[in-house]
């Protein structure tokens, strides 16, 4: 199973790259995430960063909507666009040229360069790796039904130690519309999820997923 941080992210592409690299496995770095966010925001230039309230910065180049929430901590990057009615909880990690868009929905999460959650999304302790896209309605369910122990399940069952794990998505991922990440899952990079899919566990990088009966190989 590919499912390391170097098998899924570039980490040349978020500002908690440096963060990253100390942990195997991605999920890992779940519990961090809001005092990277306040390490990282205080050594911000307020030339490049505005602070509209505490522990919220906000790049001088991004787009926030008067209607959307930011809530403490989060870091807003360049170019980013925060649309109406986006709801960003805490504890949001936001990089450069991404679209946060209406009545989307924030928590402890990070978001590579590029990244892009436009239309109804729910992404919850999750990290959402370069240029990886959620269709309208797609959205990350981060507790299992019985409240049990996060499991990550592909070749062999890892168990995460958490009660709370959205999802994973390597670079370059497509999230079919309405489709549900179940808790634990983990996509490779350039794979793509069929609308109104429910997806749990592993899907193999260069994949396309169809259902859990049919992931075929990407051809190139």
């Amino acid at each position: 199973m590919n499912i390391k941080i170097t098998d899924l992210l570039d980490l040349s592409h978020t500002m908690a790259g440096d963060y990253l690299k100390q942990f195997q496995y991605p999920w890992e770095a779940l519990d961090g995430i809001k005092e990277l966010i306040l390490s990282l925001g205080a050594g911000l230039s307020p030339e490049e960063y505005d602070q509209p309230a505490e522990h919220v910065w906000v790049h001088k180049s991004a787009t926030v909507a008067p209607t959307a929430y930011l809530g403490a901590p989060c870091i807003i990057g360049p170019e980013t666009e925060v649309r109406h009615c986006a709801f960003i909880r805490g504890s949001a990690l936001v990089g450069a040229n991404c679209v946060v868009g209406n009545s989307v929905e924030l928590k402890n999460v990070i978001l590579f360069d590029n990244v892009q959650t436009p239309h109804y999304n729910y992404v919850g302790d999750s990290i959402l790796g370069y240029k990886s896209h959620m269709g309208a309605g797609s959205i990350t369910s981060n507790v299992k039904s019985d409240k049990t122990l996060v499991v990550v399940k592909g070749d062999t069952a890892i168990e995460t130690g958490r009660k709370k794990m959205g999802a994973i998505l390597g670079d370059y991922v497509e999230i079919g519309c309405n489709s549900v990440l179940n808790p634990g899952t983990v996509i490779g990079r350039r794979s793509s999820v069929y609308p109104t899919s429910c997806v749990r566990g592993v899907v193999p990088e260069d994949s396309i997923y169809k259902d859990k009966d049919h992931i075929i190989k990407r051809e190139a």
